[in-house]
């Protein structure tokens, strides 16, 4: 009897753990455009630092 109520036990608390993880990352997802505007700054300044490295060897 014992083992029975453990088991209903954890599988509710497996299951609330799984829901719990789910809704944190729906929380914390970052969006698609801010993603997109990261990638395009970071891209930005990576070709604006290459231009300026070859413009100093020259």
């Amino acid at each position: 009897m014992l083992a029975k109520t453990w088991k209903k036990i954890g599988l509710i608390i497996l299951i609330i753990a799984c829901l719990w993880n789910i809704v944190f990352k729906l929380v914390n997802k970052i969006s698609f455009d801010g993603a997109i505007e990261s990638a395009k700054s970071y891209l930005q300044f990576n070709k604006e630092t290459s231009v300026e490295q070859n413009n100093n060897t020259i």
